[in-house]
């Protein structure tokens, strides 16, 4: 049997190489829409994080007015049960708001908004360039 030389001549290297930096810029392309559409869902979870404190907020303010209401009632009647009832209500309120903030808050964290996926994809793409323009 006679081997078959697969090497390219010399003379197809530089359409060889055309076709590898098209191929190349075309997965760049690709890689900036997959980006700016990661970038995209992470700015959505950002503005469910902002209604989460703010949805947080005004139950802080509706649990501050009721633990407000609390003290009033536990003044003018000088009773135990209206001021209980109200802090009842009232601190879940106060709860639940700190939790909502608190949750709102971690997911802007800038880490959280990081397009990692897309990141790692270009860094290997790159990795995988410099590869293959050093053995060319």
């Amino acid at each position: 049997m006679e081997e078959q030389n697969t090497a390219a001549s010399p003379s197809e290297a530089p359409g060889i190489m055309v076709t590898v930096l098209k191929q190349m810029s075309q997965l760049m392309q690709d890689e900036v829409r997959l980006i700016r559409a990661e970038m995209s869902r992470n700015l959505s979870r950002a503005g469910v994080a902002l209604a989460m404190i703010a949805v947080g907020a005004v139950l802080a303010v509706v649990g501050l007015h009721v633990l407000a209401a609390a003290l009033v009632a536990a003044i003018s009647a000088l009773g135990l049960s209206v001021g209980t009832a109200a802090l009842i209500v009232g601190g879940p309120l106060i709860a639940l708001a700190v939790g909502l903030v608190m949750l709102g808050v971690n997911r802007l964290s800038p880490s959280a908004l990081m397009p990692d996926r897309s990141l790692r994809n270009v860094q290997r793409d790159l990795k995988t360039l410099k590869e293959t323009t050093r053995h060319a």
